[in-house]
């Protein structure tokens, strides 16, 4: 028994690395290796770190806070008036101690983003799509490999941070136990520094992590975009053209050279022959040309066509078998004669003249 196979599932597995037009076609639409755990390890590490130079100000803030309502709000008539202003002094007070953080926040979310993809605005990614709210996709996307691996991720995140949060937690024990004992600010500060030591081990954590993760999104990513080797002819044959049109047009390209150069023949005032195999037309008018010029050049049969031409149109021809062949190989059609061949020029149309009797 044989059995028959169907060669165009092979061409339609996807084995071929993304050519630079997918890339970029994929890139305009959004789709980047990209890793929010990046964006979360950096926003923390920053936060973190300012907190150690804005903390002392912040609890400045709110300790003075706390003072004032106890000392001057607890004392104020309810009014309107009163309620007004103590609603606008907080609000400029917490402004003062969160919009700092705030900023940082936002100038490490906008880094990390950087850092992984550069600039790329991508307005189709935020585009309304009815696919995306397709019941049937949606729970394909529930139940996949992808988001298998996204759960085992977060158990593992919060394993590591719950270990690492617990270490730092027991290392400070002893003090955590006499917080009761510190005074408000001494405990304040206790408090703050703990945190920051949880934070800033928490957030490096979380880098490495989130290096890993980049590293597992880009190779996702380039999974993705990979393309069958139908798709790379379909890409190539809409970028570079197919190719049977493309030796069309160029087969129609070069009979069309072919009879604006057959037309230019019978304006020539001499064609130099091989006396078969080369032959090169050339005119010169001394009103309006600083040297001859090449009008026409070809070799067999194109030649054999250019004498023909000549012939039937009264043009001289004249055999010169090296004139002819370093003429056809130094000249292109419309340059003026080579510098070096002007002597045998030269003398081939005084020649020419002479039979002519235009001298």
């Amino acid at each position: 028994m044989y059995l028959s196979l169907d060669l165009q599932y092979f061409s339609q597995e996807k084995t071929e690395k993304a050519t630079p037009k997918k890339r970029k076609e994929s890139r305009d639409k959004g789709q980047v290796a990209k890793s929010t755990d990046v964006n979360t390890a950096f926003i923390l590490l920053f936060v973190f770190l300012s907190f150690l130079f804005i903390g002392p100000f912040a609890s400045e803030q709110l300790l003075s806070i706390m003072g004032f309502s106890f000392q001057e709000y607890l004392l104020l008539e309810l009014t309107e008036e009163n309620v007004q202003a103590m609603f606008l002094e907080y609000t400029y007070q917490a402004v003062m101690v969160v919009a700092p953080i705030m900023f940082i926040a936002m100038i490490a979310g906008i880094f990390s983003n950087y850092l992984q993809v550069g600039f790329l605005i991508a307005p189709e990614a935020i585009k309304m799509k009815l696919e995306k709210i397709d019941p049937i996709k949606g729970a394909k996307r529930i139940f996949s490999i992808r988001a298998l691996v996204e759960f085992l991720k977060s158990m593992l995140k919060i394993i590591l941070v719950g270990i690492v949060s617990f270490s730092i937690l027991w290392v400070y024990i002893d003090d955590i136990l006499k917080l009761s004992m510190y005074s408000l600010k001494d405990g304040i500060r206790m408090v703050g520094n703990l945190t920051v030591y949880m934070g800033l081990g928490v957030a490096i954590l979380l880098i490495f992590l989130a290096v890993l993760d980049y590293m597992y999104q880009k190779y996702d990513h380039e999974k993705n975009i990979r393309m069958s080797k139908q798709d790379v002819k379909d890409e190539y044959k809409k970028t570079e053209g197919d190719p049977l049109i493309k030796s069309k047009i160029k087969e129609k390209q070069r009979q069309m050279a072919m009879s604006r150069m057959m037309q230019e023949v019978p304006k020539a005032d001499v064609v130099i022959t091989n006396p078969t195999h080369y032959a090169v037309a050339l005119k010169y008018d001394n009103s309006k040309m600083e040297a001859p010029v090449i009008i026409a050049k070809g070799v067999d049969y194109i030649a054999l066509k250019i004498i023909s031409i000549a012939k039937h149109n009264d043009v001289i021809t004249v055999e010169n078998r090296p004139l002819a062949r370093a003429l056809y190989s130094q000249g292109e059609i419309g340059d003026q004669v080579p510098e070096e061949l002007f002597k045998a020029v030269a003398e081939v149309l005084a020649y020419v003249y002479r039979i002519q009797n235009k001298v």
